[in-house]
């Protein structure tokens, strides 16, 4: 006969998996825009690369025509329904409905940046052959933007978009941790969304094309050469069905993401296979 007798003890807090869960590119865009039915415009003006001049024989001034340039974004809806019964709820560890709005919410965020990564990798400006990250090659892909009459100088419109190997890379490089060349030290306190160095706000992220192969597509951008549209804020219905007695949430969102410049755009071709789980 045994002498105990064991009890299974359940945590009722849940851990959350790894997954991301939040827009890392939202506010990395231009997200205004005048929206018709399904669609939104986006309206890219200047000059042309209009040179000043001077008033012709005649002692007229020739007169000239902004350059005008409409981008068309289709949105389309997109939604993330998770369900769970009654007796799935009551009776399965942890907080269900917590764990359903939380799971939901993080389906529209991915999707998001989704959409914005697959505009951007349809950009045609890139800084060659396949190399690993470095100071050079931040500085070559600014130079190409800043050649294209691009303001890099707009430090708060200027993103990186990298793997988490091209950020290890540039970890070792000294110019990019020193205190003296940043504010914010990346060794010390807790990761941070952004690290603004060399006038660019580098963004981490896990999704890119490529993502730990030879051919990573991490990028350099002005917030005016993406654009993601949304017509209405995201949507969260949480509610249950009382005639199949289930709980459900639904989150919904319209939106569509446009490349709007493709001056503003550089692909940084990036090695980082060396930096992968073995």
């Amino acid at each position: 006969m045994a002498s105990t007798a064991f009890q299974t003890i359940y945590r009722q807090e849940f851990i959350a998996s790894f997954e991301e869960r939040s827009s890392h590119l939202r506010n990395a865009c231009t997200t205004s825009a005048n929206i018709n039915g399904n669609t939104a415009v986006f309206l890219v003006a200047g000059s042309g690369g209009a040179s000043a001049v001077t008033r012709g024989v005649n002692g007229l001034i020739p007169a000239r025509s902004d350059d005008l340039t409409q981008n068309s974004c289709t949105l389309a809806e997109w939604h993330d329904l998770p369900q769970r019964t009654s007796f799935n709820i009551e009776s399965s560890q942890g907080d269900a409905r917590r764990i359903m709005q939380e799971s939901s919410m993080g389906v529209i965020n991915r999707k998001m940046d989704e959409l914005v990564i697959e505009q951007l990798d349809t950009a045609t400006q890139d800084t060659g052959t396949s190399a690993t990250m470095s100071l050079s090659l931040v500085a070559k892909a600014l130079a190409i933007l800043g050649s294209a009459e691009v303001p890099i100088q707009e430090e708060d419109n200027m993103f990186g978009l990298i793997s988490p190997a091209a950020y290890a890379y540039l970890m070792q490089i000294p110019a990019f941790t020193s205190a003296d060349y940043v504010d914010i030290k990346p060794f010390a306190g807790p990761m941070k969304r952004y690290r603004r160095w060399f006038g660019v706000n580098w963004i981490m992220h896990p999704n890119l094309t490529g993502n730990g192969t030879s051919t990573e597509d991490c990028y350099v951008f002005h917030r005016s050469a993406i654009g993601l549209a949304t017509n209405k804020d995201i949507r969260v219905a949480v509610g249950t069905d009382e005639e199949q007695d289930y709980s459900y949430v639904r989150t919904s969102v319209f939106m569509g993401a446009k490349l709007l410049q493709n001056t503003g755009v550089v692909n940084i071709n990036h090695d980082g296979s060396a930096y992968v789980a073995s």
